[in-house]
């Protein structure tokens, strides 16, 4: 190996719910530095989603977190001048951080009026194991099923 392993930062727990994985996801809705809006958004969206569903929206938000993680994913590798798509194992901070691009990206595809909006409705659909951001990782689960012949390839 050519240079050392990043370190893996230390995330400090965020100051309402003191939650390490609502920290990370506040980091990843974050846009251009902007950490306060993108907090604000995910209170607001925690509260929107408590108004709809009548449950606890952090706990509703987690469910949703763990239903869009992968268990599996494909990755390329170049074998005897062919491209083949082995399936691998997903490690838990790559699965954590799939999971949270696919809810925002999702989210930002839906209709609605504002982010709180969009991103209450589809952690809404991902607790319940529906939406477009579930039908990814379902499509990533298909193609690593279908290709669980190159499966030996794995490195």
């Amino acid at each position: 190996m050519r240079k050392t392993r990043a370190k893996r930062r230390q995330v400090e727990p965020d100051p309402r719910f003191h939650d390490e994985q609502v920290a990370r996801f506040v980091n990843a809705l974050m846009r251009r530095g902007k950490k306060t809006v993108a907090s604000r958004i995910f209170y607001q969206t925690i509260e929107r989603i408590q108004e709809i569903s009548k449950e606890d929206g952090l706990e509703v938000w987690k469910k949703a977190i763990d239903n869009l993680q992968p268990v599996v994913e494909v990755r390329s590798r170049r074998i005897g001048g062919a491209n083949f798509q082995i399936p691998t194992e997903v490690r838990p901070s790559r699965r954590q951080a799939l999971a949270f691009k696919w809810l925002i990206l999702y989210a930002k595809e839906r209709n609605g009026k504002s982010m709180v909006e969009k991103l209450a409705a589809e952690t809404i659909a991902a607790s319940k194991g529906e939406g477009a951001a579930f039908k990814k990782k379902e499509d990533v689960h298909k193609m690593a099923e279908a290709n669980k012949a190159f499966a030996h390839f794995r490195v």
